[in-house]
């Protein structure tokens, strides 16, 4: 096996994985440059059946997204604790969280917020760019205390379970799909929704919710879990489907 780790890190403190003119074109990045990078480089079985995506938290929103739009690159499907999957709604604006944000300049700046906040600095240069809005080039779902609803709706927009419905054809193509979460986690209700609307249409998947929160056991869970799982998906040979 080959086992590749791009790193997907960016000023905003993540790529969510999404095509944005603030971030880059990480979407494409990963399910375009990357494979063809790997396979013009390394001595790899170049076809979608031997090709396998995984990702954890933010990794796990984009193995969702990016899984579910490009399925004819790759064949097996791992998803540990998603993040993101629900539409935001609006809700009260905390004016300190938006003095925070609004304060961020630098690069410096973003990398000590608290998780949350990094998230949504995050969040919003993916899924609500603006290329006339320096210094960070984003719109944040409040501005003067006030909710941006086509901001909201930008990032409803960009959630997995709005969007799920309309790639079950591609998610049939998998040869395996895994969905696992912590029984401590936040992030169990999107991801038990998630392998809920898969059952929904007959499209094969396990889940998985262990004892744990966020971040509990990662390296074991992918020494234990997600690569026996990809041994047992990926398929070399020319009789694969």
């Amino acid at each position: 096996m080959i086992v590749v780790l791009p790193d997907s890190k960016t000023v905003h403190n993540g790529s969510m994985y999404s095509s944005s003119a603030t971030t880059g074109d990480f979407e494409q990045f990963i399910a375009r440059d990357v494979v063809g990078y790997i396979d013009a480089h390394y001595r790899t079985i170049p076809k979608r059946t031997s090709r396998g995506l995984v990702g954890h938290s933010m990794g796990g929103y984009g193995a969702s997204r990016i899984g579910m739009k490009h399925s004819d690159v790759f064949g097996s499907l791992y998803i540990m604790s998603p993040c993101c999957l629900a539409p935001r709604q609006a809700g009260p604006v905390n004016p300190e969280t938006e003095k925070a944000l609004e304060a961020v300049k630098t690069p410096a700046d973003s990398a000590k917020l608290p998780f949350g906040l990094r998230a949504q600095l995050a969040s919003a240069a993916a899924w609500s760019p603006n290329p006339k809005n320096p210094p960070l080039y984003l719109d944040l779902p409040s501005k003067n205390g006030q909710v941006q609803t086509d901001v909201i709706a930008k990032w409803a927009a960009n959630a997995p379970l709005a969007f799920v419905d309309q790639y079950i054809a591609n998610l049939r193509q998998y040869r395996g799909i895994a969905i696992d979460v912590g029984d401590q986690d936040g992030l169990r209700t999107g991801a038990t929704k998630l392998h809920e609307i898969l059952d929904t249409y007959g499209v094969g998947n396990t889940f998985d919710v262990y004892p744990g929160t966020h971040t509990s056991a990662v390296a074991v869970r992918f020494q234990n879990f997600v690569m026996p799982f990809f041994s047992k998906n990926l398929c070399a040979g020319n009789d694969c489907k």
